[in-house]
């Protein structure tokens, strides 16, 4: 939910309002545009999405 704040610059309302598809097909098309828009480090190591990363 908060990823999706940040980005958007939504209210938890607006969030909220989204079923759990949507909140993670837009949290897969932030991360897709984050992506693209930053560059891979030295060795091509792609970032993960939001989606990839395991939580502890």
């Amino acid at each position: 939910m908060s990823f999706i704040s940040y980005y958007f610059h939504w209210g938890s309302d607006e969030v909220l309002a989204l079923d759990h598809t949507a909140r993670r097909r837009w949290c897969e098309e932030i991360s897709s545009i984050n992506a693209d828009l930053s560059p891979s480090d030295a060795k091509g190591k792609k970032e993960k999405s939001i989606t990839e990363m395991k939580l502890p």
